[in-house]
């Protein structure tokens, strides 16, 4: 996507996420993560220093508790937001599931350290509004998907209980999700993370993706090996960037077995 386009979408987003009475009125609306103004490290006050979180939620009816954050790649310079946030969240929402797409800030004007901000805090969110969107906060994951994957592995490894007496309300509560999804990427570890305080985690990649396969295949083996709850779906054929993996012959089946993970770890109901 070029970046002029990606400027522009960002900035609709944004707008839309300024509009509260627009909000209620929909199952798709975006969030604030912070009010403006209040952005840690913020090098501006422009759409793209504005991260935010667009909710897609299910029907109140087939909500069945469980939430996640859907971190999509793109390099850090822009956001797959199609196959790898918005086809995602719709598929977590036929699962019963409340899924939040996060637009964390970019490169090259931002670095990792905001982005890992922008995911622990779109946790905290979840998690303080729980009740507002009938989801259980003992069931937040994070899903991420290449760039979104190593930051779905550094929110994993630098999240902390919440503050009791906090000023801002959301900083009360953990950013620690309560699983990770890291698709083609297993990130990087970053300096004091243990593993075996790890959340059960789901990789999978396309063998063929080379650096994505191994790079997970070891982060298997340490999790293992620490006593972590892991899980690794390595498809013998195929490539980077694969997505949802609708109708495709090589990657189609990983969603499904990612539900199934889910309902053997308790954060599906089983056979729904």
């Amino acid at each position: 996507m070029p970046r002029c386009v990606l400027l522009l979408a960002i900035t609709a987003a944004s707008l839309a996420a300024a509009d509260g009475k627009a909000a209620k009125s929909t199952t798709h609306y975006n969030i604030p993560l912070w009010d403006a103004g209040k952005v840690p490290l913020a090098k501006g006050d422009g759409p793209l220093d504005a991260p935010f979180v667009t909710a897609f939620l299910p029907p109140e009816g087939k909500r069945n508790g469980g939430s996640v954050v859907v971190a999509p790649g793109g390099s850090n310079i822009m956001l797959m937001y199609g196959a790898e946030g918005m086809e995602i969240a719709e598929r977590y929402n036929d699962w019963g599931v409340a899924a939040f797409v996060l637009t964390y800030r970019l490169s090259p004007r931002y670095g990792e350290d905001a982005r890992v901000l922008d995911g622990k805090r779109t946790v905290q969110l979840i998690r303080a509004r729980a009740k507002e969107w009938s989801v259980d906060p003992a069931k937040i994951g994070f899903a991420g998907f290449s760039a979104g994957s190593s930051l779905a592995r550094s929110v994993l490894a630098s999240a902390r209980p919440g503050v009791p007496d906090a000023a801002d309300p959301l900083d009360r509560v953990s950013s620690r999700p309560d699983y990770g999804v890291l698709v083609y990427s297993a990130g990087r570890p970053t300096p004091g993370e243990e593993l075996k305080s790890f959340p059960p985690t789901f990789l999978v990649a396309a063998a063929a993706d080379r650096g994505a396969a191994n790079g997970s295949a070891q982060l298997w083996l340490d999790l293992n090996r620490a006593g972590a709850v892991s899980e690794i779906h390595l498809y013998q054929k195929g490539r980077h960037g694969f997505g949802a993996g609708f109708g495709s012959p090589e990657f189609s089946p990983w969603m499904d077995t990612l539900k199934h993970f889910l309902e053997i770890g308790g954060f599906l109901p089983k056979g729904k």
